[in-house]
């Protein structure tokens, strides 16, 4: 057999197709949503999947002050951070994230979830998380999906 009857097709910048979706946020369960759009951003629900190329799509998050945290989370849960001087240890709990600004917990949440690398920021860079309803993307027609009926 010379030749193969199937090609595996590797996608580059110029060749993936890129949409705007909007994923609405509200009374989701926090790390069930962020992990779908977190597959959204990497592009896995797509058969052209490639791992080392930005293929997902451009996702708008709104209602993101609507988003759910089950148990204790919202006060017993911590995320770290290092300041880079000695004891410069620091904490906060979602409650607190909340309070400064609802986009920065869920940009916090699916940021874990991506590759620690130079894609992961540019993928990080795709997402656009609002509180309320409305968002200025109109001009790209996103189109609404919900995530309930992905896996």
């Amino acid at each position: 057999m010379d030749t193969l009857s199937y090609k595996t097709i590797s996608l580059n910048r110029e060749t993936a197709q890129k949409e705007w979706v909007v994923v609405d946020a509200a009374d989701m369960v926090l790390g069930r949503m962020a992990s779908k759009v977190a597959k959204l951003l990497r592009g896995k629900y797509k058969p052209s999947y490639t791992p080392h190329v930005d293929c997902g799509d451009n996702v708008i998050v709104i209602n993101a002050d609507k988003v759910q945290l089950t148990g204790l989370k919202w006060t017993d849960r911590v995320y770290l951070h290092v300041t880079g001087y000695p004891g410069g240890q620091r904490q906060l709990t979602p409650e607190q994230l909340m309070k400064k600004g609802s986009d920065k917990l869920v940009k916090k949440v699916v940021k874990g979830m991506l590759p620690k690398n130079k894609l992961g920021a540019k993928l990080l860079d795709n997402l656009y998380v609002y509180a309320g309803a409305e968002h200025p993307h109109t001009a790209q027609q996103p189109k609404v999906i919900d995530l309930n009926t992905l896996k």
